[in-house]
This record gives C-alpha cells, structure tokens and sequence, in this order.
C-alpha cells in the first residue's frame, strides 16, 4: 500500500509540473494560496479515511498524497518566485535563510500550542470543531498575506487592471494600488476592463493552426473570395511581433507571437486584445447585435486595425509611465502554458505576378509549415 501511495504521489508531482509548471511565475499568488487549500485539503482526507471502508480509504489516501505533490509544486515554485520578488538587493540566500529560521520558529510554536490544544480535546466532535476552527484560521491568514503582496510583474489580470484604469483615467496605478483590484482566483485568460463584466477571454502564445482556425470560423470563409486571409491579416501586422483575431461567436482573442518578441511587445498584444475586446463589445451594444447579427470579416479586420493604430499612439507613453510607477516591463508573465513563436516571411511565386505571406510557425524545437 505504501508503494502505490508513494507511486501516486510521484506521478502528481510530475504531472502537477507539467501542466502547471509555466504559469507559476505568472499567478504566483494564487499558485501561492492554492498550495495551502491542498496541504488542508490532504489533511482532511487523512482524517475521514478510516472510517470508510478498505477500498475507499485507499482511493482517499491516493487522492490526499496527490494534493500533498501538488502542494510541493505549487508551493516551492510560487515560493521561488515571491522570494525573487521580496529580494531587490539580489540577496536571495539571505531571504531564504531567514525564511527558513522564520519556519522553524513558527513550528515550534505550532507544536507548543498543539500540545495544549490535544490535552484539551477529549471527544470526536472537539476533534473536529478544533480543526475546522485552525484550518479557517490557516486559509484565512494565508489569503490576507497573499492578498497584501503587490507583484511588480505584469501578468494577465495585473495588464487587465492597470490598462483600463489607464484608457478611462489616463492614470497609471502601483503595483500596491493594483493589488488591491486583484482576484487571487480570477479565470485564466479572462478580459475584464475595470471591475465590470468579462468582455471576453484571450490566448496568447498559440499555434498559428489556432488563429487559422479562427480566420476560418465565419461562414463568409466557406465562399470563395470572400472573408480574410492570413495575408490580409499578417499585412496588418507587418510592422508588429504578433498576430491577432476575435473571434466574436466565442468571444475570443487569439494572439500569435513571432519570433523574438519581447516581453514589453508581448504586454502590447494583451493590450490590444483588450481594447479590441471593448471596442467590439461596444458596438455589439450600440447597434443592438447579437451572434446571428455579428459583424462581417472585414468590418472585424477594420476594427483590428483601428484599435492598432489607437494604441499605437499610446502605449509608448504608457510603458514609460508604467516604468516610473514601479512595473517591471522587462519579466514576461503572459503566458501560462508553454507558448509557440510564429516566422513570418514573403516569397514571391513564379508566374503569378505578386508576392504570398508563407508562414512558418515553430514551436517544441521543431519547424512546423502550417500555410
């Protein structure tokens, strides 16, 4: 039984990694929080097992090893990245050192304190009022001291806040101000401008397959000549590190990124989704539109091309207010899943008078010609 606990938990461990290792950095404080909500999670199952029969106890005590592997991810990566975050002298030993005395001292006093809670405890519902009390206590406290870090990276949420305070006020919060907009919990990949409704959600870093597909959701695509191609789309974007498209069915922003972009162009695609995710929702609104009623191919490619140019114009004033407020540009914190990077390149055809976007994308290591 010990061996397949042990197997289990290893398994979780690496599989915890790879599907979650790369967003760590980018959502650490909920990453953070979310490796406590595990760790107590685990200790409940611990605690129900016995009382469940033999087959039963073993599925909990799988499950209750699993959270204590994700708890190792979650909780070391995140650890790793507020300790970069709190060490501004680059003194990252010392923080650590002192962390890990500032542990030690908080356990022993757990176990003090522990020692006098169980001579007190002297039947099952004690028992559990007792736990339910110290784990509310636990999470409670966790949440307040993640809720008080102000990140100085710009992830997805930080980008959303700041951006639309920005395009509404023309100011530029801190990252302590920021912070107090944050949701630990907030859906991944989500547009919200300010504190109002989701305008939609993004993603960013994928397969050029994937903004294919979503040039190819219209019906105007299914007849020849009409709707937009790749071509027309990359033209737009000629001058950019990226590419993208709205796809107002699903009420998503596709972002492409091309090779060595950086992370200050890579913050400038997010924002442009969100505008353009405003933008179109507020047409939508203005006419009175609905899915039937959306908006042509090439009215979505004006739109794009507008809000490029809008941006354009103020988002290098942006970024250096952004610098002067305390952000740092220089950390991409976008991207949550291992991202693909795009080549764009022109090549004339013989014979037929004019040149043709071939676009190769790559990612993994390997060159894959999707166009």
């Amino acid at each position: 039984m010990h061996s397949l606990l042990d197997c289990v938990s290893r398994l979780a461990t690496i599989l915890f990694a790879y599907r979650f290792g790369p967003a760590l950095e980018a959502e650490t404080k909920r990453y953070r929080l979310a490796a406590d909500v595990f760790n107590d999670s685990a200790m409940i199952l611990d605690c129900l097992s016995p009382a469940f029969p033999r087959f039963v106890r073993i599925l909990m005590l799988c499950c209750s090893g699993s959270l204590r592997a994700a708890c190792g991810v979650a909780g070391g990566g995140s650890k790793a990245s507020l300790s970069v975050h709190f060490a501004r002298n680059g003194n990252v030993g010392e923080l650590n050192a002192k962390d890990s005395s500032q542990e030690t001292v908080i356990g022993l006093m757990g176990m003090l304190a522990g020692s006098f809670v169980v001579s007190h405890i002297s039947s099952t519902w004690a028992t559990w009022l007792s736990l339910t009390l110290l784990l509310a206590v636990h999470l409670g406290t966790n949440f307040k001291a993640v809720t008080a870090v102000a990140l100085r990276t710009l992830n997805r949420q930080r980008t959303n806040i700041v951006c639309s305070v920005f395009f509404d006020t023309g100011e530029i919060l801190t990252p302590r101000q920021a912070a107090r907009h944050e949701r630990i919990f907030e859906k991944d990949g989500v547009l919200r401008w300010g504190e109002s409704r989701i305008l939609g959600n993004a993603e960013i870093g994928v397969k050029l397959t994937a903004l294919i597909r979503s040039l190819r959701q219209s019906p105007e695509c299914k007849k020849e000549h009409e709707g937009v191609n790749l071509a027309e789309l990359a033209n737009v974007f000629q001058n950019e590190k990226y590419l993208l498209w709205y796809d107002v069915q699903k009420r998503l922003v596709t972002i492409c990124l091309k090779e060595k972009v950086s992370p200050e162009e890579q913050l400038k695609s997010w924002v442009h989704a969100l505008v353009l995710a405003r933008e179109i929702r507020h047409r939508l609104l203005k006419g009175g539109a609905d899915n039937s009623d959306r908006p042509s191919q090439q009215v979505l490619l004006d739109i794009v091309r507008k809000t490029l140019d809008d941006i354009g114009m103020s988002f290098t004033p942006m970024l250096q207010r952004l610098k002067e407020a305390g952000w740092d540009l220089g950390t991409a914190a976008l991207e949550t899943v291992p991202g693909y990077r795009v080549g764009i390149c022109s090549m004339e055809i013989t014979g037929a008078g004019k040149d043709r976007d071939d676009t190769i994308a790559k990612g993994g290591g390997e060159t894959k010609k999707d166009l």
